[in-house]
């Protein structure tokens, strides 16, 4: 058997090995061209222009050419390549997977399940979100209110993220009696408050809506394709959200807690944006930074008189509204 060149060698190395030295090149913003990339490869030219095709139209990676600089680039930050594709039944074995990392909470095992579980799910990019909590069999948590998903739902909606497609379904608003129709570019699935919310363009609107899972009816999946556009990102999305709603608005939110529930807030991260301090006579506040006002006052009123809201004045005053109508309430 005649004996193999070197450039025969260098061209049977492992595709996905190539790909991921591009990626750090790409990632490093060295500004590399086809001949560089050949070059440190020790592949052809055309090999590299296979490569880059592969990664930005199959990987779904931002591969962009400067026809200025003569040189590729990523057309956004990535944060890791993504080396784990998986199926629609894989991406119901992750959501399965979320939910029995609930059952391990507060046990030695989370530390180990989550760490192989946010492996898997970095694989995915930015396109599916699980926010992963901890139990073991002698320890039990009860999670109130828990959204009941569709599983069905969730295959249709995850072939839709992963190959860019269209969704059609029927939908009801909390409280309105009336069903709409929706096409949507789902950009994004997310785990908040225990619920599950696909994040998407409406075309109907033209604007980005929120959809409950729950509420989600008669999902089909079209046939247009659509590209998400590059600059959403999911931190972002939701940086300034309490909860699922993302808001407008920009409010500097200062809370005061009593000293008899100042550990209690202490011992849980609240916010991303949450900056607390400890008062003279034992109690806590709490600032955030957030785009709308509705989620935190509902949390505020939960504390009872063990918490009280001291800005803005305009959540002051909603909150003031909220016990009057109570008091109304219990009153008659």
């Amino acid at each position: 058997m005649a004996q193999k060149t070197l450039s025969q060698v260098h061209l049977s190395r492992p595709p996905l090995e190539r790909m991921m030295r591009i990626h750090e090149e790409l990632q490093d913003n060295t500004l590399p061209n086809c001949t560089k990339l050949a070059a440190l490869l020790e592949v052809s030219t055309k090999t590299v222009m296979r490569d880059l095709a592969f990664m930005r139209d199959r990987l779904g990676l931002p591969v962009e050419y400067d026809g200025h600089l003569y040189a590729y680039r990523y057309g956004y930050p990535v944060k890791s390549f993504p080396t784990v594709q998986i199926s629609e039944g894989e991406l119901l074995a992750l959501i399965v997977a979320q939910r029995a990392l609930e059952q391990y909470q507060g046990t030695p095992y989370h530390g180990q399940l989550a760490h192989a579980f946010a492996k898997l799910s970095a694989g995915l990019r930015d396109k599916v979100s699980f926010a992963p909590t901890e139990s073991l069999r002698t320890v039990s948590f009860h999670h109130m209110g828990l959204g009941n998903a569709d599983l069905q739902v969730f295959e249709r909606l995850s072939r839709a993220l992963h190959e860019s497609l269209e969704v059609g379904f029927s939908y009801r608003k909390p409280g309105s009696p009336a069903v709409e129709q929706r096409r949507v570019q789902p950009y994004h699935l997310a785990n908040r408050e225990n619920f599950w919310y696909l994040i998407g363009h409406d075309l109907d609107r033209n604007a980005l809506r929120h959809f409950a899972v729950t509420r989600m009816r008669n999902v089909k999946v079209a046939a247009g394709k659509f590209e998400r556009p590059a600059d959403f990102s999911p931190e972002k999305h939701f940086g300034k959200s309490f909860g699922a709603f993302v808001g407008m608005g920009d409010y500097r939110v200062a809370i005061r807690f009593s000293a008899d529930v100042a550990d209690r807030i202490k011992e849980r991260f609240w916010h991303e944006s949450q900056e607390t301090r400890d008062l003279p006579d034992g109690g806590l506040e709490m600032k955030l930074q957030l785009d709308n006002l509705d989620e935190v006052e509902r949390w505020v009123i939960t504390w009872g008189d063990d918490a009280r809201a001291v800005a803005p004045g305009e959540l002051v005053d909603r909150i003031r509204e909220r016990i009057r109508q109570l008091a109304k309430h219990y009153r008659d």
